[in-house]
């Protein structure tokens, strides 16, 4: 299956960033719009209460579950927005590094947040994403 995303990069900004810096899809591409994919059973309970990585971990998981739910994969993400309930940049690099690596070298362009409180009871990180495929 072919994809629909291009990941562009720049060789005149930084290399220090673990991500494309801009990502495209062609015109007729389908776009999907996630909701934020939090660490949640599917109880409904927070999974991971304390642990960033183990958040982030459940978080992925769920991005997936949605992710196939509407015909696509990881590697059809456009864009990330990862939510961390911290000031702490050891707690944010936690997460993203759970994140980046979920991701392998499909290394879209995202934005790592810490924020001072996100909605679930214990939740300390949520994903944001964008997809887009090719219908064939």
């Amino acid at each position: 299956m072919s994809r629909a995303v291009t990941l562009i990069r720049s060789d005149r900004l930084s290399d220090v960033a673990e991500y494309a810096y801009a990502a495209t899809a062609p015109a007729g591409a389908r776009l999907i719009f996630l909701a934020g994919a939090c660490p949640l059973n599917e109880d409904g309970s927070t999974a991971a209460v304390g642990d960033y990585a183990g958040q982030a971990a459940k978080a992925v998981e769920n991005l997936r579950t949605a992710l196939a739910a509407a015909g696509a994969d990881l590697r059809d993400v456009v864009n990330t927005r990862v939510l961390v309930a911290s000031s702490r940049q050891p707690d944010l690099g936690a997460a993203w590094q759970v994140v980046r690596d979920a991701f392998g070298d499909h290394d879209v362009p995202s934005t790592l947040m810490g924020v001072t409180v996100l909605g679930y009871a214990d939740q300390l990180v949520e994903i944001e994403a964008v997809a887009a495929v090719l219908d064939d």
